[in-house]
């Protein structure tokens, strides 16, 4: 290790352990505010300069010139007859031959403009429906009677007694039930009356086993035994089986026996 000149200045010692350090130094070069200050300056002088200069003249707009312009044009410009493929195969009327040797004929255009106002033909009235009348005249229907009546055809009258007096009960079906064979048959039996009762009306509901579900009287009979007598009838009835349930009426037309008869035995 090479010794220090006498005239190098010494060294301070070391600092000791309990040594504390002194104040910092300030920074060196611009500070914050010294930058913001200028900045704010420059900025001033830069807007003062822009309102000095500026023209307070208004702006006036500038003359258009030299600017193209349409135009149409007519037959008798130059570059127009030059897009004419028969310039010169045809006569022109503006060349100089036909100017004094051949000369085409102008074509005058029609008027259709017509101010005379309409004239309507004479018609007198004695000539309204003339030719109607001649085209009858001419073809008249043909004639014949009006005789829509026939002759009356004279025959012997045909007389029928209808006995509405049934000799036998009988028993009559309708609605669904009456296209349904009937396996079961009942011996109808007559009522000991001195009188005719109307019949007795029975609506039945068949299940489709074939029996009788339920069956009411429509129409009460006068003579109740006759509607009791028809309902016991009426269940006692046996059907075809069918598919579903049916409705139908039974309708049992009484014959009466007068009580000096033998009456018939009631089921």
């Amino acid at each position: 290790m090479s010794q220090l000149s006498a005239d190098s200045p010494a060294l301070p010692p070391p600092p000791a352990d309990g040594w504390l350090a002194g104040p910092k130094r300030p920074r060196e070069g611009w500070t914050n505010r010294k930058f913001a200050i200028v900045l704010f300056v420059v900025l001033a002088l830069h807007v003062a300069l822009i309102f000095l200069f500026t023209t307070k003249k208004p702006m006036a707009p500038r003359s258009v010139t030299n600017v193209p312009h349409l135009q149409l044009a007519d037959d008798a410009n130059e570059f127009i007859a030059l897009a004419d493929p028969t310039l010169f195969a045809r006569p022109n009327a503006h060349d100089p031959v036909t100017a004094f040797w051949r000369r085409v004929p102008a074509v005058p255009r029609p008027n259709f403009h017509r101010p005379d106002p309409p004239r309507y033909l004479p018609v007198a009235a004695e000539y309204f429906g003339a030719a109607f009348s001649d085209f009858m005249r001419g073809r008249r229907p043909p004639e014949f009677a009006l005789d829509f009546k026939p002759d009356p055809e004279l025959a012997p009258p045909d007389f029928t007694w209808d006995n509405s007096v049934p000799t036998a009960t009988a028993m009559e079906i309708t609605g669904e039930l009456a296209g349904r064979a009937l396996l079961t048959t009942n011996a109808l039996p007559s009522l000991p009356l001195n009188d005719v009762i109307p019949p007795s009306r029975i609506q039945a509901l068949v299940t489709p086993e074939g029996n009788v579900f339920s069956a009411v009287v429509l129409d009460s009979n006068p003579y109740n035994a006759a509607d009791q007598l028809a309902l016991r009838l009426t269940r006692s009835l046996r059907f075809a089986p069918a598919p579903r349930l049916m409705f139908g009426d039974i309708i049992i037309t009484w014959h009466t026996v007068p009580t000096n008869a033998v009456p018939a035995s009631l089921p």
